[in-house]
């Protein structure tokens, strides 16, 4: 008989996050944590990260933190090297880094465009390449794992002057589905799939509806507020609330989930 109260745990697994320091990413480090995983925060901010893994060894479990610029290769080998080293394997990784910036188009530059590609896009490409190289048969971990990358509903619906942000996570979206098919056809025992989040009550998704009255969009935070909140029938998203979809498809609960994009929206899409 299957059992079911064992398929969202983790024991034994080593999970590395990126942007692990605050808000989803840090609530995802102690969700898995706490089912069983040791988990690897990366972050460019140093402080909060280690704060993070004080609080996570501070509850009996085993955590680190390493200082990494997603956008940067070198930095991913020597992350997960790390990684695999100090904590003994890689059986998940959590593509949660990420930045965002408003800007109308016509107001926007190309290196603006550039950069959020670079943190979004490319530490995403990264974190895959080099998560597979070491999870697949012959790897340094080679025990195949579940890779799990943060889109956003802006990877499914357009955003006023969110054009670069929009295009940065409708990439994650499609850019996972080929990792999905990739190691589903090469037999590396290594799922991939993106969760979408919509509006998640953090310091980010303050400064996101802030944004719209900066830009004259919106009279004042009040309204935005309320706009917004209004758009999710569930009202606002929890960090905890993404950190739930997380541990989903980090388990072998999702064992035939691969390429799938998780809506975690409080039904905003769903109009």
């Amino acid at each position: 008989m299957y059992d079911y109260s064992k398929a969202f745990r983790v024991d034994g697994k080593v999970a590395l996050i990126s942007g692990g320091a605050r808000g989803i990413g840090a609530e995802v480090a102690i969700a898995l944590s706490q089912v069983g995983a040791s988990v690897m925060l990366t972050d460019v901010l140093e402080t909060e990260g280690r704060a993070v893994v004080a609080k996570i060894k501070a509850a009996g479990h085993r955590a680190a933190f390493m200082k990494m610029d997603v956008s940067d290769e070198s930095q991913w080998q020597h992350c997960i090297a790390a990684t695999i080293e100090q904590l003994g394997g890689l059986d998940i990784l959590v593509n949660n880094a990420g930045i965002e910036r408003m800007q109308f188009l016509t107001e926007s530059s190309i290196e603006d465009f550039r950069k959020i590609l670079d943190v979004n896009v490319s530490g995403v490409y990264l974190g895959c390449k080099h998560a597979v190289t070491a999870m697949r048969p012959g790897g340094a971990a080679g025990k195949g794992g579940s890779i799990i990358n943060l889109s956003s509903i802006a990877g499914l619906i357009g955003v006023t002057a969110l054009g670069a942000y929009n295009a940065s996570k409708g990439a994650v979206r499609i850019f996972t589905k080929s990792v999905a098919l990739e190691c589903a056809a090469l037999q590396y025992g290594i799922r991939c799939n993106s969760i979408h989040p919509g509006v998640v009550w953090t310091d980010m998704g303050k400064h996101f509806v802030q944004n719209f009255v900066d830009l004259k969009v919106m009279p004042d935070f009040a309204t935005a507020e309320a706009t917004f909140k209004a758009a999710h029938p569930l009202g606002y998203g929890e960090p905890s609330d993404i950190a739930n979809a997380a541990v989903y498809l980090a388990s072998s609960a999702s064992r035939w989930v691969t390429g799938a994009e998780l809506v975690v929206d409080g039904g905003y899409t769903a109009a």
